[in-house]
């Protein structure tokens, strides 16, 4: 959808079951997410999560341009926040707008097989984004997390040993933690934990092993464990895959 606000627009007060995420190319606005002020401007990429509070207003002397896009996560995950900010700058790209003007278009033409055509450029707009923000990520990480976090997801289904990481960058293992966890906002063992599992579930998806075998496959050695940490992670058991 493509927003020109006049110049009193504003959205009133209240709580949201669907995610707001909101390109604006011009003007300005203020949003007040959960009681909290975000100035927002051209640039700039705003999300609002499902659940929050929200209310907005533009300026009359520089009314926001936007293209918003209000959206559901298909149940049970709609409570899964994307990993943004309220307001996020430097993410919107010339790629990125003009797959959004193309959705535009799509939507607005209503061509048939239409609603197949713009989730496709939806979620390509998505990809883009999140591909963006791990380029960022990355070229701000510290040189040796990165090195770790390249052999943790080559090497996750072998033996890796933290303290010989520490010991191979010189390093005290709790600094090596403590740095580890605030490059990649998780702890060693659980980055290592989530890649096993992850790689177990697209072994289960697949076909052809079983839950045991998908375990062993990816670094887990003791079964009970393994349908533990995954149903903690997923939400169902290893067993259940395939239903979700």
């Amino acid at each position: 959808m493509d927003r020109r606000c006049y110049p009193d627009w504003r959205i009133q007060k209240a709580r949201i079951g669907f995610h707001d995420l909101t390109f604006v190319v011009d003007g300005r606005a203020n949003y007040y997410i959960d009681g909290n002020k975000f100035a927002v401007e051209a640039g700039d990429l705003v999300y609002v999560p499902g659940g929050s509070v929200r209310e907005a207003h533009t300026f009359k002397e520089s009314p926001m341009h936007a293209y918003p896009f209000n959206f559901f996560w298909a149940e049970p995950h709609n409570h899964i926040r994307l990993p943004f900010g309220v307001v996020t700058k430097k993410l919107i790209t010339k790629e990125i707008l003009a797959y959004i003007r193309e959705f535009n278009h799509v939507w607005m033409n209503k061509q048939p097989f239409y609603m197949i055509h713009a989730r496709a450029l939806f979620e390509l707009i998505l990809h883009r984004l999140l591909h963006g923000m791990h380029r960022q990520t990355i070229m701000h990480m510290d040189p040796r997390i990165k090195k770790l976090t390249a052999i943790i997801e080559e090497h996750y289904a072998e033996d890796l040993s933290f303290n010989d990481f520490a010991e191979q960058f010189n390093l005290h293992p709790v600094y090596l933690g403590k740095l580890f966890k605030k490059n990649t906002g998780s702890t060693y063992k659980e980055y290592l934990q989530r890649i096993r599992v992850n790689n177990a579930e697209h072994m289960l998806m697949a076909g052809g092993v079983t839950v045991t075998e998908a375990a062993e496959s990816c670094g887990f050695q003791d079964l009970s464990y393994f349908s533990k940490v995954f149903k903690e992670a997923k939400g169902y058991p290893p067993s259940a895959v395939k239903k979700h």
